[in-house]
């Protein structure tokens, strides 16, 4: 069950954009969980243009964009709705489209790419007052290059005219069929993929190496997750270092619980790394041991070697899962 996150764009509670929000997101509720923002009722500041970003990797404000950097990252699925303001978005959108510049930052002047990126979608769902034939070409190349910073393919924009009070997008009946068909288009993708958990003690290297290796070379096929049955406070900074040199960004991930990931579950499969005298039992169809040494106090030399050795069990893993075959240890 991944994530999907809805971003309500506009500052007026129970109009079109939700209502169109709410349609699209219709058939989610039990293949996916749903997180629903609404930026005009969090703090976040606009960006000062400092390039505070471009040079240190992060946003050097802190405020409500905070908690939406984490959930970009989480999100296998991002949906936007939004009323047309002047042939934009409304500032409180506008803002948060803009602070994801530290984002962008990360992944074009670092080079580094959130592991998720290569499977995660976005979609705009726009609603304006009148019948322009340009209504929407503003907000078009604005997703576009928000969902590109932000690590998401651009889905499109699904955009409604003539529609302005209250409710005025219910009397477009197509519309709303739509809204809904293209959202069960996306739960059908979701329905397919099987859910991987990797667990090793501490949560701060081996099984989030794993989760984060799946997640960008099998995310079409599995929804990776890791957690540690004693989880660290953070990631081992050399974990961080060698994963990004291969281009991979574990910013902002964090060392689990186990308990936290199992609302995530079923699972298809549990790798336990390490831990096996100490985890708990947990309900999947298989499960794997990968004896794996713990990266923790070792070399940098030698956490690349774990590392490499993850990738390879990974990209085993998903060569099988492909040929229909099973790993046997």
């Amino acid at each position: 069950m991944g994530l999907v996150l809805g971003l309500m764009g506009s500052p007026r509670r129970g109009g079109n954009s939700e209502i169109m929000l709410e349609y699209f997101l219709k058939n989610f509720h039990e293949e996916a969980f749903i997180e629903v923002i609404r930026v005009g009722e969090i703090e976040v500041g606009p960006c000062q243009g400092c390039r505070f970003c471009e040079e240190r990797g992060f946003c050097r404000i802190s405020d409500g964009m905070n908690k939406i950097y984490e959930l970009f990252l989480e999100a296998d699925l991002i949906v936007v709705s939004s009323p047309i303001f002047f042939y934009g978005v409304p500032s409180q959108l506008k803002a948060v489209i803009d602070r994801s510049q530290a984002l962008w930052a990360r992944r074009y002047m670092f080079n580094l790419r959130d592991p998720k990126s290569p499977w995660r979608k976005g979609i705009a769902l726009c609603v304006g007052a009148t019948r322009g034939k340009n209504l929407f070409l503003g907000v078009e190349l604005t997703f576009k290059y928000f969902f590109d910073a932000i690590g998401a393919s651009f889905e499109g924009v699904m955009g409604y005219r003539e529609a302005e009070k209250k409710g005025d997008i219910l009397r477009q009946k197509n519309a709303l069929e739509e809204l809904e068909s293209q959202g069960k288009a996306f739960v059908e993708a979701f329905k397919k993929k099987k859910r991987i958990l990797f667990v090793c003690r501490g949560n701060s290297g081996r099984s989030q190496m794993a989760e984060a290796f799946l997640q960008y070379y099998g995310g079409d096929l599995f929804e990776a997750y890791s957690a540690g049955s004693s989880p660290r406070e953070k990631i081992l900074p050399e974990v961080t270092e060698v994963m990004a040199e291969k281009g991979l960004d574990l910013f902002l991930r964090k060392p689990k619980e186990i308990e936290s990931v199992l609302k995530y579950g079923p699972f298809d499969l549990v790798v336990t790394m390490g831990c096996e005298e100490v985890c708990p039992v947990i309900e999947t169809e298989r499960s794997l041991s990968w004896n794996l040494e713990d990266p923790e106090g070792k070399s940098l030399s030698v956490v690349r070697e774990i590392r490499d050795k993850i990738e390879e069990k990974v990209k085993k893993l998903i060569a099988e899962v492909k040929d229909g075959s099973e790993e046997k240890g």
